[in-house]
């Protein structure tokens, strides 16, 4: 019986979690993509501004895990930390590390093609366009579907709904095969404020539609951000019938995923990285039509994914990162850019007793032993 003590719960003892499949097929009902992270170096400089210093075998073999549990691999996102210390040299050497991967193993992988890459957020539509292809033409070197991440260059620049339709045009245009476009709202990343030309969410939708009726042969889906999950099922609705809505609610994604009459979200979520395993046994229930287990299983996960993703949302990394090392994948608590620190101890520390709760800590000695070690550098006894 793993058990210690935590500031404000005095004696903790850790919930022996159930037995869950450790290989799995993919999804049959539903297209499924988890954000994964990646690991830093724990002896590279990571200090914020500096290169990104990855461990890239650990990187790799947590992309594996996700495989072998039956779920794409969304690489090279926010939850990779893009735009937050991991720089593009880093992330190019990711996505071709992943490509070759992906291959080796005939696992589903998507990555993110943006313009971070520019030395800063003023610059010309053109040069924009141009980033955007300089990625979307290593993305589809290394195999992958791409990810049109949405970019804080073109939040900057456009003024208004034409340039983003006029930007998004030619790249579809040129894209070797059908793309993922990728909606994500301003709590998720502040400089995305107004993105597609608009902070009224209804003309801001009407302009996504209106891009993608355009060029529905060439768009697989788009990926939503917005943590409303009415406005997702609305668009959701409203899309052409052969355009997948993968949710991004980390919210409310059990009950988008498992869908009503009308239809229903996929998935590419940044909390499937840390619940990987209870997703894939609620997705393989989800798929046998046992509902009630698919309910039973994401209904803990729920108060998890909404601690880890509580304002300010865009640190939910941090959390994803400690679960990965509270889990056993990966030997330490060290991030790109430093940001371990950008969540406080009584965050983290709530954080494993969700965890717990949640069942997804699935060696709990381990847990408790890494949990005692985080509190003692912290200068609290556990």
């Amino acid at each position: 019986m793993a058990e210690l003590k935590l500031p404000g719960a005095g004696r903790f003892v850790l919930r022996e979690p159930e037995p869950l499949p450790v290989g799995a097929r993919p999804a049959a009902a539903r297209t499924v993509f988890a954000a994964a992270h990646v690991v830093a170096d724990p002896l590279g400089d990571n200090t914020p501004g500096a290169p990104a210093a990855v461990d890239w075998p650990a990187t790799l073999a947590f992309r594996h895990h996700l495989w072998e549990l039956g779920l794409g691999v969304a690489d090279s996102m926010d939850t990779a930390q893009r735009g937050m210390g991991l720089d593009w040299a880093a992330t190019q050497e990711l996505i071709a590390r992943s490509g070759a991967e992906a291959k080796a193993v005939g696992g589903r992988l998507a990555c993110g093609a943006g313009t971070d890459q520019l030395p800063s957020p003023s610059a010309s539509l053109a040069e924009i366009t141009a980033a955007y292809e300089e990625q979307l033409e290593v993305v589809e070197a290394a195999g992958a579907q791409p990810i049109l991440m949405a970019s804080r260059a073109l939040a900057a620049t456009a003024h208004g709904p034409d340039d983003y339709l006029r930007v998004y045009g030619r790249l579809l245009e040129q894209s070797a095969r059908p793309v993922v476009l990728h909606w994500l709202g301003d709590m998720f990343d502040p400089a995305l404020a107004g993105y597609w030309g608009s902070a009224d969410l209804d003309q801001a939708t009407a302009t996504v539609l209106e891009l993608i009726g355009g060029h529905a042969e060439r768009i697989d889906g788009i990926k939503v951000s917005l943590l409303d999950a009415d406005r997702e099922i609305a668009l959701r609705r409203a899309l052409p019938e052969s355009v997948r809505l993968y949710t991004g609610d980390d919210f409310n994604y059990p009950e988008l995923i498992r869908g009503d009459e009308l239809g229903h979200s996929h998935a590419l979520l940044g909390v499937f990285d840390p619940i990987a395993a209870t997703a894939a046994a609620a997705l393989q229930a989800l798929d046998a039509g046992d509902l009630d287990r698919y309910d039973a299983l994401f209904a803990p996960t729920l108060p998890l994914a909404r601690h880890l993703f509580a304002a300010p949302t865009y640190h939910y990394k941090t959390g994803i990162v400690f679960l990965a090392w509270l889990g056993g994948h990966q030997d330490h608590f060290t991030m790109v850019n430093a940001a371990q620190a950008n969540r406080s101890v009584p965050h983290l520390v709530e954080l494993f007793k969700l965890a717990d709760a949640a069942g997804v800590l699935p060696d709990p000695d381990l847990a408790a032993h890494r949990m005692r070690a985080f509190l003692s550098v912290a200068g609290v006894a556990g």
